[in-house]
């Protein structure tokens, strides 16, 4: 194989494995509406020649997973990353090399093209038939948890007078004001994503879980904090009265949708009401309390 860059090249193990991409390597999982998976059909030269894998390769010393999944997939296969919303990722760590899946679902079709000689053939497998194909090793192993995030449909609720009220930090002079400073640093802290154990007391293990999510997110404001402005990536909810019934309609809506959709709900209030948690929980949704976020966005 050809070396293009500083960071194309082998990394061998303490057992003598050897593993591509002297910064770690990410792929991308891509899943269209038919619930389709994009594989790459590997050319027998390659390593692991002859199965089928994810479009990835060797990240750069200066970029994240999911910008090297994202780049490898645009060289290796044409994919378009304006096509893709980012669900979540997972990362393999072996300490001396790690490998991140980067999942993400297909927001408009397009047509993978073979762009350089690592493919045999590039296809869109639906996604019960890949256990008959033979799989790439490392993707054999983490399937099962990739395969059990895609069933989630994982959205984050904020109770915003709860968060901001929980840190004293002069929020009740302008509430307003407290509520923005949360829009921007959630928006922030979205933008990479949000780490798996924010949203479960007892986050997955094993090979293919979930480190990351990027849920859907809405944050429900009240009272003067309504007049705090939108921020892209957020969902603002601007409650007409208590906040608190808007966070249950909220969760309500969110979980029938999943169900009816065949998915299995996701739908985490961040909120220390202990009232508004029994109802939430009773809507089918899950709580984590207002620290565990704060501690996140510093």
């Amino acid at each position: 194989m050809t070396v293009h860059g500083p960071a194309d090249g082998w990394v061998e193990g303490p057992d003598g494995r050897r593993f591509w991409g002297r910064a770690g390597a990410a792929g991308l999982l891509a899943v269209d509406d038919a619930d389709r998976v994009l594989l790459q059909h590997r050319v027998e030269w390659s390593h692991f020649g002859g199965t089928w894998g994810l479009p990835g390769g060797a990240r750069d010393f200066d970029e994240t997973a999911v910008a090297g999944a994202l780049r490898e997939a645009g060289e290796e296969a044409a994919v378009p990353a304006d096509a893709l919303r980012l669900r979540s990722e997972s990362v393999l760590d072996l300490g001396f090399w790690s490998y991140t899946t980067v999942v993400a679902a297909v927001t408009r079709d397009f047509d993978p093209v073979i762009s350089d000689a690592e493919s045999l053939e590039l296809r869109w497998v639906p996604r019960a038939e890949l256990d008959v194909l033979p799989l790439h090793p490392g993707l054999a192993a983490s399937w099962p948890g990739l395969r059990a995030q895609l069933d989630d449909d994982v959205h984050l609720v904020v109770d915003a007078a709860n968060v901001v009220g929980s840190r004293p930090d002069g929020w009740w002079r302008d509430r307003a004001g407290g509520a923005a400073r949360l829009l921007g640093s959630l928006a922030d802290a979205l933008a990479v994503g949000l780490p798996a154990r924010l949203l479960s007391d007892d986050p997955s293990e094993g090979p293919g879980a979930a480190t990351s999510w990027w849920p859907t997110t809405t944050v429900v404001l009240e009272g003067e904090a309504r007049r705090a402005p939108d921020v892209d990536g957020l969902a603002v909810r601007r409650a007409p009265g208590e906040g608190d019934d808007a966070i249950v309609v909220e969760v309500e809506q969110r979980v029938a949708a999943a169900v009816g959709a065949g998915a299995t709900p996701r739908v985490v209030v961040v909120t220390a009401d202990r009232g508004l948690a029994d109802r939430v929980r009773a809507a089918g949704g899950a709580v984590v309390g207002p620290r565990r976020l704060l501690d996140l966005l510093g």
